[in-house]
């Protein structure tokens, strides 16, 4: 059965050429390289956990000692996989804008800046949904793999932090909360190279809010470089006591992660297989008038040493 068309336009003449999408929600969590992507995992991926005594060093003696235990424990990265599978056809659009480029045969061919809009808004639709699940999805929902945020608060190991009973983000208490997150990291990792605190969109926007100042906020009536809220430019990085603060605009907008890049892990099969859409003509297989749209890809995420991590949660 083909996937349902709704074509409301009355427009007779011809089309202009060019489609508008609504913008669409890429995944920055992978394409600003702000956690560890795996490919090339077919069924599983084992990432290694090495603990050893916290002091390994011992008085001297004359005999060789143990000085420490070594521990050697696992965590399973296994990407599920999913599909894209949408059937048109190609009737729908004879009495529409592109009729004319579909030519004048009775055996149509679907037209084709329809197909090149239609590949890159699957494509883009898809990068949302996985910025979605990296965060939050949840492997009971179809089309979904469990997220950080989901593997976090179901592990003891992650440090939570004190949400203070705050139930929103806010210009006000999103200082206070953040410190609560740096304060639940361990002191071992705080300092490293690749920390990052990890923000939904609602928590970046509160505390650029909180920096553009208005005396209550505490950083001065002016906020930073006295520009108010015009300091903002969407350009310059944010931090926090030294870390850096990165918008994971597919993050629930209750939660908040810090931890290394390096502790959290993305994988997949082949990294083209999330920008390749197949555009199948049914014509000359079957008979019929229908396109199908179809992509395969894999996907999942795991983070390896959770007490290195702190998770807040709002009430």
């Amino acid at each position: 059965m083909a996937t349902t068309v709704s074509i409301t336009s009355t427009y007779a003449g011809e089309f202009s050429g060019k489609y508008i999408s609504a913008a669409l929600l890429s995944s920055p969590t992978l394409e600003n390289g702000n956690i560890e992507i795996k490919p090339n995992v077919k069924y599983k991926d084992v990432i290694k956990k090495v603990a050893t005594d916290s002091n390994v060093i011992k008085d001297a003696t004359c005999d060789f000692t143990d000085t420490a235990t070594v521990t050697l424990t696992e965590r399973i990265l296994q990407p599920e996989e999913f599909q894209v599978n949408l059937e048109l056809c190609k009737k729908d659009f004879i009495s529409d804008w592109e009729a004319i480029s579909m030519g004048y045969s009775a055996y149509s061919e679907f037209p084709p800046k329809f197909s090149d809009f239609l590949i890159g808004h699957v494509a883009g639709l898809v990068a949302e949904k996985n910025e979605q699940n990296i965060w939050g999805g949840v492997n009971a929902n179809a089309g979904e793999f469990d997220g950080f945020t989901v593997t976090m608060l179901a592990d003891s190991d992650v440090n939570d932090a004190a949400n203070d009973s705050q139930t929103a983000f806010t210009s006000s208490n999103i200082v206070s909360l953040l410190e609560n997150v740096v304060d639940a990291l361990p002191s071992a990792v705080y300092g490293k190279e690749d920390l990052k605190i990890y923000v939904p969109t609602i928590a970046w926007q509160s505390y650029i809010r909180h920096l553009g100042g208005y005396a209550a906020n505490g950083v001065g009536a002016a906020g930073v470089d006295n520009r108010g809220g015009l300091w903002y430019n969407q350009g310059n990085g944010l931090s926090f006591d030294g870390i850096e603060v990165v918008l994971a605009p597919g993050m629930p907008s209750d939660h908040i992660v810090a931890g290394q890049k390096s502790n959290l892990y993305f994988g997949t099969g082949l990294l083209s297989d999330h920008n390749e859409v197949k555009l199948l003509d049914m014509t000359d297989l079957d008979g019929s008038q229908n396109v199908r749209v179809v992509m395969r890809f894999t996907a999942g995420v795991q983070y390896g040493i959770g007490s290195d991590l702190a998770l807040l949660t709002l009430a």
